[in-house]
């Protein structure tokens, strides 16, 4: 079982003042290459600029947060020319810049455990393919199904997670740096530039919406996108704990390794403890998730309400620990097919296949033969009769009695046979028969099956092609940045 990605080592490494060094590095290239920048002094600078950072990797050294607390390490470090490498900065458009980038790390470490979470989904969804279940409706048994098409479905709304939040990061991973406060600045600086060094796609256009707008915006953007997560997550939860509730359940948690615990007071109790931390932790998600909204609701552009990245950054850390645990769970099932067949054979969870032949075969409107299966059910329930031993006898004087009422004049003769009645019953030949695309039978399972899988990979691809990216812009920034130190400004 995957083990998850809640938080990566680079993601935990990559703090505030990291990217304040990163930006004061990618100034000092850029503005010298573009002549902001007196090529005697910046190499003096960079020089001064590289001690700081390295003094700051020393355990237990200062790393700021703020840029008004980072200049003056860096003039410490290198002399007061180090505050030439703020033209056309302003703490504004650094620190967006700087917490867009933190959540940009922390996004893409919950695009890792959404996509392997629902890789583990899928392999259930291919091995159990052909094991029929009960699927339920409204909290009641309601149709047969394959449990493989089941958690197909459930795969699906993690698909949709998994767009929506490369639709999110792309909206995320633009740049801000060079529009300082609200409007730009008179310093002709090279936007592009500095978001390709920061590992950004590009950047904010519009100078105002940079500082005031989008970066309240995001916060708000990754809240709902968490939000389904938890939801999926939630939902599936409790189809399961429903089980515990019986007392022959067909699906279980696998007891001990975490998983379930035995009640203080009765012997006989085994708690699933994992379903009930999971739905905890959906439910943390979705409330630090609507604190976005609250966050940055009713305040002036460019308040800093909505922006404290350690809030923003631990609403996506909680949700990667929820899929984490989800797919703990996933890991930790246990499905008693033949009790899971016990259980529809004892119901009536067929009985609209009876309608659908009646009209598919012989032409009865649906609504007739609704009402017939629905008085096979109340006859079957009011005597204690399973599905597979009804009487056929009684299913004819059944239907003779329904086309009376019904259709006054029509043929009351039952149109199938007993082998057909027994067939329309039968959870395993509905479940085959399907015809509708998306359906459980097996050449769309197949299908569906093959699709997901080959997303899932696409999506694994996804997220080490942004991660490459992040970490090639930087590799160009540290060997323009050394070329610099060493005094070979160009």
């Amino acid at each position: 079982m995957p083990r998850g990605n809640v938080l990566s080592m680079t993601t935990s490494l990559r703090d505030d003042f990291f990217w304040l060094g990163q930006i004061n590095k990618a100034s000092a290239v850029i503005n010298t290459d573009e002549g902001l920048l007196d090529p005697a002094v910046a190499p003096r600078i960079a020089r001064g600029l590289r001690q700081l950072l390295a003094n700051a990797a020393e355990p237990g050294a200062a790393r700021p947060s703020l840029v008004i607390t980072f200049e003056p390490l860096l003039i410490q470090a290198a002399g007061v020319e180090a505050t030439l490498l703020h033209a056309g900065r302003s703490s504004q458009d650094m620190l967006v810049a700087v917490r867009h980038a933190i959540l940009r790390d922390a996004l893409l470490d919950l695009a890792g455990q959404l996509q392997q979470t629902a890789q583990l989904l899928a392999g259930m969804a291919r091995q159990h393919a052909a094991t029929i279940v009960p699927n339920y409706t409204n909290g009641v048994a309601a149709q047969p199904n394959s449990y493989g098409h089941y958690l197909l479905g459930h795969v699906a709304g993690l698909q949709r997670d998994a767009q929506r939040l490369q639709q999110t990061y792309a909206r995320l991973n633009l740049s801000p740096m060079g529009t300082t406060v609200l409007n730009g600045t008179g310093w002709p600086l090279n936007r592009e530039r500095m978001a390709a060094y920061l590992g950004f796609d590009g950047i904010v256009d519009n100078a105002y919406d940079a500082g005031q707008i989008h970066g309240a915006e995001m916060p708000v953007e990754i809240g709902n996108l968490v939000s389904t997560m938890a939801l999926h997550v939630g939902a599936f939860i409790q189809d399961v704990t429903l089980q515990y509730a019986q007392a022959r359940p067909w699906i279980l948690l696998r007891e001990g390794a975490g998983n379930t615990y035995v009640s203080s007071a009765m012997p006989q109790k085994r708690n699933p403890g994992l379903l009930i931390d999971t739905r905890t932790k959906a439910s943390r998600v979705l409330a630090l998730a609507a604190g976005r909204s609250w966050h940055a609701h009713n305040i002036p552009p460019g308040m800093n309400d909505a922006k404290v990245v350690a809030e923003n950054v631990e609403v996506l850390r909680c949700t990667g620990e929820m899929l984490a645990m989800f797919a703990r769970i996933l890991d930790g099932l246990e499905l008693n097919a033949a009790r899971a067949l016990e259980e529809l054979n004892s119901d009536w969870t067929a009985s609209q296949e009876v309608a659908d032949v009646l009209m598919r075969e012989h032409g009865l409107p649906f609504r007739v033969g609704h009402h017939f299966a629905s008085e096979m059910v109340s006859h079957a329930k009011q005597h204690d009769i399973r599905p597979s031993d009804f009487p056929y006898r009684d299913a004819q004087a059944l239907y003779a009695q329904t086309i009376a009422g019904e259709m006054p004049g029509g043929n009351g003769l039952f149109p199938l046979s007993e082998a057909a009645l027994r067939a329309a019953l039968d959870p395993l030949g509905i479940v085959l028969g399907r015809r509708t695309r998306g359906g459980p039978q097996p050449a769309e399972m197949q299908r569906m099956l093959d699709a997901a899988e080959a997303d899932l990979a696409a999506q694994a691809d996804w997220v080490q092609a942004r991660r490459r990216e992040v970490d090639a812009g930087m590799a160009r920034l540290d060997a323009d940045f050394d070329r610099l130190a060493a005094g070979a400004a160009g």
